[in-house]
């Protein structure tokens, strides 16, 4: 192993599957163990149903950070098709900096956010520490599914249509607006601004009523939460896990306006910043449609990207000269604005 710095952000996906390739796992009962592209842990505890579980850090930002803590989290469960049910996290708070007021607003954050998704908080660890500028939260959530109703990003096949919900990035519009307000403020009106920063809750970065409304409407094969690395990352992690080779139109990826001019300031690739928020999936072309279909229906928008077709794995991209590579992040873009 190489003693160069790593930068800011995820490891490497190289790294990371060097590392992976080298966690033992001999336990029957772990069906879905480590893996890149793979965000759950999914156990057979030999009861009627799986258990699903997922642990998630809270870095990049510093205002909601408990109920953003839950959401993310969540999000990962229901990718599954399962339902989150109970909640744990390790809350490190700044030394000189923290008091009882906050420990108590980020706790609420946390139950606020329990109670919207009908999830119970059954432990944790809260400690002041040293070498903190700001709360760092993990949070450990543990979901429920049906053995037949199980989906992992390895199902993808080939002829499925590649969807995505609401669009992208809305989770990095949030977090740009709410930790940069002076930078976006000569660019963005005070309204703009508001709107952008309550893209946490309106359009939200919250996809678990997609996905349950996705696996109710049809048969989905695969799905996936675009965090760090954004929406490019996603469909490289995918396309990885099934083994698929995945073509997208990236003129038919939805970027709301005030996303667009918000990664236009700050010099982003919105396909490539951190888009929790939106629900990347995969589904039959004879279902596609009827999934489509019910997702509008609820008012959550649902654009067909692209198809998958048989590997070796890679994602390439439509560009008037023909098809090209779609480049695999090395780190999510809004990285570049914390440096």
């Amino acid at each position: 192993m190489s003693d160069a710095i790593l930068p800011l952000g995820k490891l490497p996906p190289e790294l990371l599957a060097q590392l992976v390739a080298q966690i033992p796992s001999s336990d029957p009962r772990v069906l879905l163990g480590p893996g890149v592209g793979l965000d759950c842990a999914v156990i057979d505890t030999g009861a009627p149903q799986l258990l699903v579980l997922k642990t998630e850090p809270i870095t990049f930002v510093s205002a909601e950070i408990g109920w953003y803590g839950v959401q993310v989290g969540a999000n990962d469960i229901a990718t599954t098709g399962a339902v989150p049910r109970w909640y744990m996290t390790a809350l490190l708070l700044p030394q000189g900096q923290t008091t009882p007021r906050l420990v108590e607003e980020i706790l609420n954050q946390i139950n606020s956010a329990c109670a919207q998704l009908g999830i119970t908080v059954v432990g944790g660890h809260t400690e002041i520490t040293h070498g903190l500028d700001r709360p760092l939260l993990i949070g450990t959530l543990i979901g429920e599914v049906a053995r037949e109703a199980l989906v992992t990003p390895r199902g993808a096949q080939s002829g499925d249509r590649i969807l995505l919900t609401k669009g992208v990035p809305v989770e990095a519009t949030a977090i740009l607006s709410r930790e940069f307000p002076d930078r976006l403020a000569a660019v963005l009106s005070p309204a703009e601004l508001e709107e952008a920063a309550a893209y946490l809750y309106t359009p939200g970065i919250s996809v678990a009523r997609d996905a349950r409304i996705a696996v109710q409407a049809g048969r989905v094969t695969a799905m996936h939460d675009p965090t760090e690395g954004g929406l490019a990352s996603a469909l490289w992690e995918m396309a990885e896990a099934s083994g698929k080779c995945f073509k997208i139109d990236p003129a038919a990826v939805p970027v709301p306006r005030l996303s667009r001019r918000v990664c236009e300031v700050f010099g982003l690739n919105p396909l490539a910043a951190i888009a929790s928020g939106a629900l990347l999936f995969t589904a039959p072309p004879s279902g596609a449609p009827a999934i489509r279909a019910a997702l509008q229906a609820e008012g959550i928008l649902c654009a067909e990207i692209g198809e998958v077709s048989e590997g070796p794995f890679a994602v390439w991209q439509r560009q008037p000269g023909g098809e090209v590579p779609l480049p695999r992040p090395e780190r999510d873009e809004i990285t570049r604005v914390y440096e």
